[in-house]
């Protein structure tokens, strides 16, 4: 995250991403106020105008580094503070928070294209390096409180009990906190599946259009994501209207299905597999500020790929397999035939990197993962 002098900049992101102990080491020493701290909360959140106050002091002139504010959501009367410091003083702030969506609601000044936008996700391969493990990181997924914890079934739970429905309440959006609970419970087994709001709304007792709003929720805090069909059609009948949806780190999605992956293989391996690849690409594309789009590939009668990226550019199918058979291969072969993309990939866990006859690369994981860090993917 490069912030020029005097710049301003959004950075957001699940609670337990590590926002916080980023901002800390990246600018040691700014002066900065935790709306997470009551006391700064209840001055704050009474007399917005106080920040202003405090910084234009003549003790707290020429801070060091930008002015940080974390969980900034919590008081959005302070972005009219914020704007005129920015506008008239010419200070830099970062201004962190788990959720864009409040303020949204309220109407808050959103700085009108002054701040730049910055998203944190949970740990990656690339950060992990040597102490990544595969199984570590789907059972105890990336969250980095999570990841190191001998005891993460109890931390899990907690995070996914007090902190994903309190911060979906705070929202105060919710209407039947008892039918959200049940879509919760619902959602891990539609992760990484094609959204079927109806299915999904008998099991909660809501209708259709209720449980696309709760989806929505979790979208715009930050706790899942939407992955679109692939639209370009040519000959095939391409399912083109439903969504997938990933929640936005594996862990939670096992603590919310209340899985325990105990060998690399079989379904549910596979499953958490192409989750946690998915999120890397959102994580290296985010990171990195590429452009290209992500989709996926799914035809009537059965043909489908994981991952289309940059319009069809580079195919990626993710199988939890050791070795790749030809049947793996069915989806990618049809896609490569209709729209020749420059590279089409079987992301899986084979000893060593194979090009086949037809074209399909097929990369170990950790090569695969190692490439797209390194740029080399897309």
């Amino acid at each position: 995250m490069a912030l020029p002098k005097g710049r301003s900049a959004f950075l957001w992101g699940p609670r337990k991403t590590g926002k916080t102990t980023f901002l800390e080491q990246l600018f040691p020493g700014a002066l900065r106020y935790n709306l997470l701290e009551t006391d700064t909360f209840f001055r704050l959140s009474k007399e917005p105008h106080k920040l202003r106050e405090e910084l234009l002091s003549p003790a707290r002139r020429n801070p060091p580094g930008p002015i940080i504010v974390d969980e900034v959501q919590k008081v959005p009367a302070l972005l009219d503070e914020v704007h005129l410091l920015i506008e008239s003083k010419k200070l830099g702030f970062v201004l962190c928070g788990s959720s864009a969506r409040k303020l949204k609601r309220a109407g808050a000044n959103m700085l009108g294209g002054r701040a730049w936008r910055f998203e944190m996700y949970p740990f990656t391969f690339h950060e992990l390096g040597k102490r990544f493990d595969l199984l570590q990181a789907l059972n105890r997924g990336l969250l980095p409180p999570h990841y190191f914890d001998e005891d993460y079934p109890r931390t899990i739970k907690a995070y996914v009990g007090d902190y994903l429905k309190e911060e979906i309440l705070q929202e105060g959006v919710l209407r039947n906190l008892p039918a959200f609970a049940r879509f919760l419970d619902a959602v891990p087994y539609s992760n990484g599946e094609m959204v079927n709001y109806a299915n999904i709304g008998r099991e909660c007792f809501v209708d259709a259009k209720t449980v696309a709003g709760y989806f929505q929720i979790l979208v715009d805090t930050l706790l899942g994501r939407f992955l679109e069909p692939f639209r370009k059609r040519k000959k095939r009948q391409n399912i083109t209207a439903t969504p997938k949806f990933y929640l936005f780190d594996v862990g939670v999605a096992a603590g919310l299905a209340k899985r325990v992956i105990q060998t690399n293989r079989g379904a549910e391996f596979g499953k958490a597999f192409e989750h946690l690849i998915f999120m890397e690409l959102c994580a290296y594309r985010s990171y990195f500020e590429k452009d290209f789009d992500m989709s996926y590939w799914r035809t009537k009668d059965g043909h489908e790929v994981d991952f289309v990226l940059n319009g069809g550019e580079v195919a990626i199918e993710v199988k939890g397999s050791e070795s790749v058979s030809p049947v793996d291969l069915t989806g990618l072969a049809a896609f490569k035939e209709e729209f020749p993309p420059r590279r089409s990939l079987v992301v899986s866990q084979d000893p060593a990197p194979r090009l086949l006859a037809s074209g399909i690369e097929v990369l170990p994981w950790r090569k695969f993962l190692t490439d797209l860090w390194d740029g080399v993917i897309v």
